[in-house]
């Protein structure tokens, strides 16, 4: 984490006010939340619309805060303490990052896309860990309060910083690669999320790609190049080095020999590696994401034999591709951390043809933030379904009621349930499974349906 006095920090922001009574005050770490301060760390009070964190700044200071951040608008700030004054405090947060970013050696590699970023952060950052010393974004801090306190957090001796970013909105990407200035960006697909805020995948692309502005000249661009929208868009990048995986020959790389078990994918890269790669995460998607960090890998000189033992290693973040044990012997997987029809698809498309005996259940929930065709996506996820793979459907939310109602068109009447009270489709769960099945759980995080998965495990 940084490590500065309190002098230092205000030689890597604008600050408003005199520091010099507490220059040699020592700050090791950087909170907002006043429930995570410990003592030595700087608090950030942030205002919100229906919070300001300059109410807490004695909280902070009881329990240990070192010193404050304290935005001039704000009245009536600490005498007589270790109190830095700024114009904006997210934005002092923002620039501090930024500051402390240049500072350190380490080299940044940024992901984003519409799904897969944090699978794929994952992934990278296993691979990279057989070789460097890896600091990566945890859970989802991927914006622009999190990604900053994601760089804070960095130790010094940190060689590789993987960075996830988010965003809901056009100009997001674009602050936080200003931010981080990454030696290498991957861009995982551009889907549908968003569509609500930006209106087509047209409008994604340009977003994702913003992800660019804080790329140097010759800098790493890996992207998808079975992308249309990307492949048009990034021809005239001619400042940046870029690769392109895919599951066709005319990428940079691609798989062959694939083969997909509920323990995981195998595959071989033509070219790179005669020995098979392992992934301890089954589907195609997957796949793709561990070829995304397979090119970050080779262009930083890792051999194939470390990609192969870091990609074994791989474990992903909570409720993406969760196995676990089920009521009446099933096997659960917990996807339902979020959701789009791409990344529902995806995951449909690999359960179904997952070589197990078991009959499969599909439970989906809605799929957030689509705009005004997220009826028809919905009902189109419905149409997809394969009657001769699926035993059941089931749905829970008044979007996901279209999936069923797809899916009616072309499976037997009995076979399909639509419900909008979890009480209920737990109940109609219980009293249809036979034993023995494999049940996919998908949906949106809004959904909360880790509330349904919980309620049949063993």
């Amino acid at each position: 984490m940084i490590k500065r006095t309190l002098g230092q920090l205000a030689t890597m922001i604008k600050v408003e006010n005199d520091v010099t009574e507490f220059q040699n005050v020592e700050i090791k770490g950087v909170s907002f939340d006043t429930r995570q301060i410990e003592p030595g760390k700087l608090f950030v009070p942030l205002k919100g619309d229906a919070n300001d964190g300059h109410k807490y700044v004695n909280t902070a200071f009881d329990k240990g805060a070192a010193a404050v951040l304290w935005q001039k608008d704000v009245p009536n700030p600490p005498v007589h303490a270790p109190v830095l004054i700024v114009e904006d405090t997210l934005r002092a947060l923002q620039d501090l990052a930024h500051a402390y970013r240049n500072q350190i050696s380490a080299k940044v590699i940024a992901i984003t896309g519409s799904n897969g970023k944090t699978t794929t952060k994952d992934i990278v950052a296993a691979v990279f860990s057989e070789d460097f010393k890896v600091h990566k974004t945890d859970g989802n801090f991927n914006n622009h309060i999190g990604l900053p306190l994601t760089i804070l957090t960095m130790e010094e001796n940190t060689e590789i910083a993987i960075l996830e970013m988010g965003m809901s909105g056009k100009g997001e990407i674009s602050l936080l690669t200003k931010i981080a200035q990454p030696d290498a960006a991957i861009i995982t697909n551009i889907g549908e999320a968003h569509l609500q805020d930006l209106g087509s995948r047209e409008a994604i692309a340009d977003a994702k790609l913003e992800i660019t502005e804080g790329l140097p000249k010759n800098g790493l661009l890996i992207y998808p190049g079975n992308e249309p929208l990307l492949i048009k868009r990034i021809s005239g990048l001619k400042q940046f080095n870029t690769c392109t995986f895919g599951e066709t020959r005319e990428n940079d790389i691609y798989p062959e020999e694939i083969n997909i078990g509920e323990d995981g994918s195998s595959f071989i890269v033509p070219g790179f590696s005669e020995e098979p790669f392992f992934l301890p995460i089954a589907g195609k998607h997957n796949i793709m994401n561990a070829l995304a960090a397979i090119l970050a890998a080779k262009e930083f000189l890792i051999t194939a034999s470390s990609i192969q033992t870091g990609l074994k290693s791989v474990k992903l973040s909570n409720m993406r591709m969760e196995w676990h044990d089920g009521i009446k012997g099933t096997r659960i997987l917990n996807d339902a951390y979020n959701a789009s029809p791409t990344a529902m698809r995806a995951v449909i498309s690999m359960v179904e043809n997952l070589d197990d005996d078991r009959e499969k259940i599909v439970v989906l929930g809605d799929m957030l933030e689509l705009g005004e065709k997220d009826i028809e996506f919905h009902e189109q996820i419905g149409k997809e379904l394969d009657p001769n793979k699926i035993k059941y459907v089931f749905t829970y939310g008044p979007l996901a009621k279209y999936i069923a109602s797809g899916a009616r068109l072309h499976f037997p009447e009995e076979r399909v349930f639509d419900f909008e009270n979890k009480e209920k489709l737990i109940n109609a769960l219980n009293e249809n499974l036979e034993g023995n099945e494999l049940i996919l759980f998908k949906a949106s995080r809004g959904v909360k349906l880790e509330e349904v998965v919980n309620a049949i495990l063993v």
